[in-house]
């Protein structure tokens, strides 16, 4: 059965682009196209969509408003239509966190082309969205979420040995194969790491990475952090012009300091550095402190900032220093480089299934081996936490 979408937005431009662009797609039906969420209600009524594409300022009643009715009554997967503003940007980021999923951004002139032109990382997100169906329940009101001063979790039980090396049985990896652009590795950037197992004992360092879902899952790890935490730099995958919204939303919830990433920033403990969107971050060592570069690039893994490409960095310049983290999110995209890490002797840890709004990145670096603890959502602030505790 194709992917149902229902389109919700009051431009009748955008309404006819989006449904040509998706007509074309053999596992993708638009079932409808509402003006305002009044009318998408009573298309609803006669069959439900699998994925909404929902616009913020609407008539009659906005998107926000809508998007809480709709996870309140009927949790469905929803990727919002935004604006390219700084206004724009923060009410997406309250839809991220009210349980949206993911963003296509559309600007104030040349809708038409630009949304053609962007037709491959719409179709990523729809799909992306529809494979987190089932799994919203998870997704939790940011006032139920745990008291940033709980105990973390006992430690969570190791990984369990990898299967053989096979194709995924799960449909997670298929959007990457369908985009015709070619999928470059981290090789791109920067050289495999090689030779960095004498790498002097220094402060644990912690990189990031993760996608579909993970506004919701930053929103509920870094206020849980400690301002003693150690370093962190993370990549969510999201657009430019996003991210320094987002990270101030953290920064606002959280007891650590947190930011998006600006070339040069060192690293330091009760700091969270954002990847900024368009750009890959990468893990750089001075003599007495690490910090961070932000660099241009083609996209790695069909993604600019990459996963990949940070926790290569973080292989090749802190080996057993670093601790590897990778979450809830779509494709592939870091599996390889936390395989890195773990080969450079640095720890590893892969969010479980059972806490995942999509479990594709974690599932494929379990699948190579890659991770050395399977740990859940709830688990992981305090692994964070106590990784500042090995002994050199």
């Amino acid at each position: 059965m194709p992917i149902s979408v229902l389109i919700v937005d009051d431009s009748a431009v955008v309404r006819q682009v989006l449904t040509e662009e998706l007509g074309r797609e053999p596992d993708i039906k638009v079932i409808g196209a509402a003006a305002d969420p009044i009318f998408a209600q009573e298309r609803m009524k006669l069959q439900w969509p699998d994925v909404i594409i929902l616009d913020i300022e609407m008539p009659r009643m906005d998107g926000l408003t809508f998007l809480r009715q709709l996870m309140a009554e009927r949790p469905t997967p929803v990727v919002i239509c935004s604006s390219l503003t700084e206004k724009g940007a923060k009410i997406t980021m309250e839809a991220l966190s009210l349980g949206a999923l993911g963003i296509i951004t559309k600007p104030s002139i040349g809708v038409r082309n630009f949304l053609q032109d962007s037709s491959a990382d719409l179709l990523v997100a729809i799909r992306a969205a529809y494979a987190a169906t089932g799994r919203l329940r998870l997704l939790r009101p940011l006032a139920s979420r745990p008291d940033p001063a709980a105990a973390p979790a006992p430690a969570p039980a190791r990984a369990p040995s990898p299967p053989p090396l096979a194709r995924p049985a799960s449909g997670l990896s298929f959007v990457a194969e369908k985009i015709q652009s070619p999928k470059l590795s981290a090789d791109a950037i920067l050289a495999a790491p090689s030779g960095n197992g004498s790498l002097a004992i220094t402060e644990r360092i912690v990189v990031l990475g993760i996608s579909t879902g993970g506004v919701q899952a930053l929103e509920e790890l870094l206020p849980r952090l400690s301002v003693a935490c150690p370093a962190l730099a993370i990549v969510q995958h999201m657009p430019e012009k996003f991210t320094a919204t987002f990270a101030q939303r953290l920064h606002n919830l959280s007891r650590i300091e947190v930011k998006e990433a600006e070339n040069n920033d060192r690293m330091m403990r009760g700091r969270a550095l954002i990847a900024p969107g368009g750009k890959h971050l990468l893990v750089k060592r001075a003599p007495s402190h690490y910090y961070v570069e932000v660099v241009d690039g083609p996209l790695v893994s069909r993604h600019r900032p990459s996963v990949d490409v940070l926790f290569r960095s973080a292989a090749k310049c802190a080996g057993r220093n670093a601790l590897g983290v990778i979450m809830t999110g779509m494709g592939d995209d870091g599996a390889r480089g936390l395989l890195e890490m773990h080969d450079s002797g640095a720890p590893t840890i892969a969010q479980d299934e059972a806490s995942c709004i999509v479990f594709g990145m974690p599932k494929e670096a379990i699948r190579l081996g890659a991770a050395d603890t399977v740990a859940s959502l709830q688990d992981i602030p305090g692994l964070i936490e106590r990784s500042n505790s090995r002994s050199p």
